[in-house]
C-alpha cells in the first residue's frame, strides 16, 4: 500500500522566522549559491545548511537579515542587500551596528547566545557589553540606537518581537528537557540558554 503524505515537516524555528520574515514583507529561500542576500524585490535568499556553520540556524540568519534592514531603515527594502557591501571594509561599522543591535533584541528574551552571529564577526558579538546600547565610544552604537528605534515601527513592529518571543518559548522548552542529538559530540545551540 502506497501512502500519500497530506502534510510536510516544518522545523517549528524555521516556521516563526519564516512567518515573521513573511509578515515584514520578505519571502525566504534558500539556495547553496549564497550565504545570505536580498534581492531588493522582497526576496529573502539564505544559504542551505550545506553553506551554513554547524551552529548556524534559519532563525539566526533571517534575524541577522533583518536587523540589517533595522540598521539600513525602510528605504533600504528595495536596495539589493540592503545597500551594503560585504565585499570590501566599507560597511564595517554598520555590520557592527547590526551586530549591537542583535545582541539588544536577543538579550530582552535571553537569547543573545542562543541566536549569536556566526561570521567573522562573531568575535567582535562575543565581546559586546550587557547592554550594547550603552557603549557610546563606539560609533556603531549611534547606528544600532536608531535600529532598535525601528524596531518599534512598521513593518517590523509587531512580527519581530513575536518572533522573539515564540522563539524563547520553543527554546526553553527544550532547554528544559536537556534535548540532544545523541550522535553528536557538541552540545546543541540551545544550551547556551542556561549561561
Amino acid at each position: 500500500m502506497n501512502r500519500t503524505p497530506k502534510h510536510i515537516y516544518l522545523d517549528p524555528l524555521d516556521a516563526i522566522w519564516l512567518t515573521v520574515a513573511g509578515r515584514i514583507g520578505f519571502r525566504v529561500e534558500r539556495s547553496a549559491e549564497v550565504y545570505a542576500s536580498t534581492d531588493g524585490k522582497g526576496i529573502m535568499t539564505i544559504g542551505d545548511s550545506s553553506t551554513l556553520d554547524p551552529d548556524d540556524c534559519l532563525a539566526q540568519m533571517i534575524l541577522h537579515e533583518l536587523c540589517h534592514s533595522l540598521i539600513e531603515g525602510a528605504e533600504s527594502l528595495g536596495v539589493p542587500d540592503f545597500g551594503l557591501d560585504n565585499e570590501s571594509a566599507r560597511d564595517v561599522v554598520r555590520e557592527h551596528a547590526c551586530l549591537r543591535l542583535q545582541a539588544w533584541l536577543t538579550g530582552k528574551y535571553g537569547l543573545r547566545k542562543a541566536l549569536a552571529p556566526t561570521t567573522d564577526f562573531r568575535g567582535y558579538y562575543d565581546e559586546l557589553p550587557k547592554d550594547p546600547l550603552a557603549d557610546d565610544t563606539d560609533p556603531a552604537t549611534a547606528t544600532a540606537k536608531q535600529g532598535a528605534a525601528r524596531s518599534e515601527e512598521a513593518p517590523w513592529a509587531p512580527h519581530l518581537g513575536e518572533g522573539l518571543e515564540a522563539t524563547a518559548k520553543v527554546l526553553k522548552v527544550v532547554s528544559q528537557l536537556d534535548a540532544l542529538d545523541p550522535g553528536e559530540d557538541k552540545p546543541p545551540i540551545w544550551s547556551e540558554l542556561k549561561k
